[in-house]
């Protein structure tokens, strides 16, 4: 799973105030269901409530703002891949809402069996399971969750409105296989 978005911005989608360092910011992509792409929006938090996105809202994440440095790539920053929306929306510094838990724990079920995260048991209290990135050793917490049929199915819509549904297969395609026996006459 890969989308090209854009970088956090440096002004507020919505009073176009410039940003400042270590300004709280809370970014949302958004669905816009005509054009069927998938657009970031960085609002400054304290004015996140009057942000009324034509679209629908896939996830939203509260951070500090970090103005990028000068001769940053900025290019590498635009490819969101299942590992670094799990690594943006799991960040501790980040506020998990109750919106992006579920997502959060299917991108972690999802990565550890690309082995790009381990899980490494349960947290004191027992309420998360604690994994970590295999790339940079950092540890995340993971609220645990009754993985059950309605998990997926909510996940799925959720997904499918991140990266669109999926494409009719053409007839036959998918079905079952015909047995040697049931095609003879």
């Amino acid at each position: 799973m890969e989308l090209n978005l854009q970088p956090l911005g440096t002004a507020c989608s919505l009073t176009g105030l410039l940003f400042e360092s270590g300004q709280r910011i809370a970014s949302f992509l958004v669905r816009d269901l005509a054009q069927l792409d998938v657009q970031r929006f960085d609002v400054i938090e304290s004015e996140s409530a009057k942000f009324l996105p034509t679209g629908v809202v896939v996830c939203r994440w509260v951070h500090a703002f970090k103005p990028r440095k000068p001769g940053e790539n900025a290019e590498r920053t635009l490819k969101l891949t299942a590992e670094t929306l799990f690594l943006t929306l799991a960040d501790p510094s980040n506020e998990l809402t109750p919106e992006n838990m579920r997502l959060v724990q299917f991108l972690a079920l999802m990565l550890e069996r690309k082995r790009l995260l381990r899980p490494k048991g349960r947290s004191a209290d027992g309420v998360r399971n604690v994994v970590e990135h295999t790339k940079t050793k950092q540890l995340f917490e993971i609220p645990a969750s009754d993985l059950n049929p309605d998990f997926f199915i909510q996940v799925q819509a959720q997904l499918s409105v991140l990266v669109g549904e999926p494409k009719p297969k053409p007839d036959g395609a998918g079905g079952p296989i015909a047995s040697p026996a049931s095609t003879q006459s």
